[in-house]
């Protein structure tokens, strides 16, 4: 069990649990709990499974060696199989379409879409004949599923609607979880050249993914910015609180690398957790 949760890669799950947060906090109070709940389960689901499988494709495509300066990865390590992690991907995305199943019962054809095409991306970002993540589309992959997607989805499987300011606090989410993968590629330049995996950082170098830290790391407070002229100022005012926490992130990208870049991704977790939790509060408290 360690090594399972060890490879679901816990510290990062907020890319996943934030979005559905946001996106149920924009909808009418009290949420459907249920339809909420679903949509958590079936969102970590998707991101495990993600996760399962770049574990084992990164390691059989030579990405993931015992050079590698990044978090453990259980197939690397050899502590399980490719087989038996691929095998567990497969169970989180079935698992996955499950917990789709309330949600397209409620919100029809458009959940059974969003939901096909999460489950499909999820495996494509790492095999595939074109996998995203070595192709330099992995930033675009998490802005639309743990972003736009996320978000959009569900707040409109509690209303069936869906408006500006949404779409807007999905770009929020979608930057935060990008940061993520931003410092992870700027990490594992070096591994990722030597490999083939042509990352936005490999293929245009350090500064520019050190740039990319730094926008997508503010977008999110001009985002919610939009959010806030349209819905309650207090959208603005507490999400704002994280801004320290966001420069601090900046300066340790800027002022980091190889190995020691693993604490910037750690910082850059927490501000995805602190605008989050600050931004539901923001939703909870305003007019």
């Amino acid at each position: 069990m360690k090594h399972w949760l060890l490879a679901a890669r816990p510290k990062t799950l907020s890319a996943s649990i934030v979005p559905v947060l946001i996106g149920t906090s924009l909808a009418p109070h009290p949420p459907r709990w249920g339809i909420f709940a679903s949509a958590l389960a079936g969102a970590l689901f998707i991101q495990i499974g993600t996760n399962l499988v770049n574990d084992a494709l990164d390691f059989r495509k030579g990405a993931d060696t015992h050079e590698r300066v990044g978090p453990l990865r259980v197939t690397q390590a050899g502590l399980v199989s490719a087989e038996r992690v691929m095998l567990g991907a497969y169970v989180c995305f079935v698992l996955a379409a499950l917990c789709g199943v309330p949600l397209i019962l409620r919100a029809g054809w458009p959940l059974l879409a969003i939901g096909v095409t999460s489950i499909a991306a999820a495996y494509a970002y790492t095999g595939g004949p074109y996998p995203l993540a070595y192709n330099g589309l992995g930033e675009l992959f998490v802005m639309i599923f743990f972003g736009v997607i996320a978000v959009g989805g569900s707040y409109y499987v509690q209303t069936l609607t869906i408006d500006g300011p949404v779409i807007a606090a999905g770009i929020a989410a979608g930057s935060l979880a990008t940061v993520l993968l931003v410092i992870n590629n700027l990490r594992d330049v070096p591994g990722d050249a030597r490999t083939g995996k042509r990352t936005m950082a490999v293929r245009f170098g350090e500064r520019f993914a050190r740039a990319e830290v730094v926008f997508f790391v503010l977008l999110p407070f001009a985002a919610i910015a939009v959010v806030a002229v349209m819905r309650s100022r207090w959208m603005l005012v507490l999400p704002a609180l994280a801004l320290p926490l966001a420069v601090a992130v900046i300066f340790c990208a800027f002022r980091s690398s190889g190995a020691s870049l693993n604490r910037c991704l750690a910082m850059a977790g927490g501000l995805q957790w602190a605008f989050g939790l600050l931004f539901v509060i923001g939703t909870l408290v305003a007019p």
